[in-house]
């Protein structure tokens, strides 16, 4: 998440202050990613620092604005007009953790699966009701139009996002069923260190308790 093009983005449109970046922020991505007015500051110190913002005196309560220079527009419009890159894929602890349960003693991964599968779907329950609440709220609020549409863009994103985890998930249980039965299959001698039938050797009753469980799974 780059929370100093977040906060450049709020800047073009006049100058604020710390507590108050961190109010507009929140609101329009819901808060699905909250900040805390350490990070703001810290942030706008480096922007600062690196000729992006200025400090632009103060409002009449005292607080310090900061205003985003010509540097921080080049900075805004690169960031826009640039794809998000993908190719050093940011770490996804799920992605982790199952790779490391894979033959981890004393775990079971259809476990591990099954639960995270129960979480990523009340999650998807909850944006979907979420997403219908902001979409009256388009409709409604025309003063905050801006910030329900940013809203609403976030929590499709996160919709989609949740269902393509939960098709991984259940890609990633059939994939250990078929590794299990092909093991089987190829009687009881040792796989080669680096198979990847290897790697899942100790998983395998649990990818067959996994198979029986797809079939009753609704």
């Amino acid at each position: 998440m780059s929370i100093r093009h977040g906060l450049l983005a709020l800047l073009e449109r006049g100058p604020r202050y710390g507590s108050q970046l961190r109010t507009e922020f929140e609101s329009r991505t819901g808060s699905a990613w909250p900040l805390n007015v350490g990070q703001v500051y810290t942030t706008l110190s480096r922007l600062e620092r690196d000729g992006m913002v200025v400090q632009d005196g103060e409002d009449e309560a005292g607080h310090p604005l900061y205003a985003i220079t010509d540097s921080g527009r080049v900075e805004l419009r690169r960031w826009f007009e640039h794809p998000v890159d993908r190719t050093s894929p940011a770490r996804d602890e799920l992605a982790i953790k199952l790779a490391m349960a894979v033959g981890a003693p004393g775990v079971d991964i259809r476990d591990v699966i099954q639960s995270q599968r129960r979480h990523t779907v009340k999650a998807m329950q909850d944006y979907t009701r979420l997403k219908a609440q902001a979409l009256t709220a388009v409709e409604k609020n025309g003063d905050r139009e801006r910030d329900d549409i940013a809203w609403l863009l976030v929590l499709e994103q996160l919709i989609f996002q949740t269902e393509a985890e939960a098709r991984w998930l259940d890609h990633c249980e059939s994939r250990l069923i078929r590794l299990s039965s092909t093991a089987q299959a190829a009687g009881p001698e040792p796989a080669s260190p680096g198979a990847v039938a290897g790697a899942a050797g100790t998983g395998a009753r649990a990818a067959a308790g996994a198979e029986e469980a797809a079939r009753h799974r609704p």
